[in-house]
């Protein structure tokens, strides 16, 4: 049976303290396979962002991984160092937010916020990078 691409099981995140816990997600369990896509869909609070912020342990401080493993190509990110998150981040795992003012810096072009990620996370000469950038955005139908 072929591994998924990242299994998030029995997640569970809480915000205050161990003492006393107030639990914002509660057991979520789910799987993406190389190339699918999963919706996670709900009202305004329900923990659609915490668990995104957990899968790429972006939580706050005052928030906790509490339960659960998350799995991304077969390694338990809530294993790994926390220095061996940054490479991954942007590289193999992002978060796209709805809104595009939290995302998007608007004093940049959208060319150089794609260029600064792949900067961190590829050697490409300047020539490449933007030969890159403008690939991945005909990809997603800008010109």
């Amino acid at each position: 049976m072929k591994q998924p691409l990242l299994s998030v099981e029995h997640l569970r995140v809480e915000f205050g303290t161990p003492a006393n816990p107030i639990v914002v997600v509660d057991d979520v369990s789910f799987e993406i396979e190389a190339g699918g896509a999963v919706g996670i869909v709900g009202e305004s609070g329900s923990g659609k962002s915490v668990t995104s912020l957990a899968i790429m342990r972006l939580v706050p401080e005052l928030c906790r991984i509490s339960g659960g493993k998350i799995s991304f190509e077969g390694n338990d990110l809530l294993k790994l160092p926390a220095s061996a998150m940054p490479e991954i981040r942007g590289r193999d795992i992002a978060m796209i937010f709805q809104e595009p003012m939290s995302s998007l810096n608007p004093v940049m072009t959208i060319g150089d916020q794609i260029g600064e990620a792949i900067k961190l996370h590829e050697k490409m000469s300047r020539g490449e990078r933007r030969a890159r950038i403008i690939e991945l955005l005909k990809l997603v139908g800008i010109p």
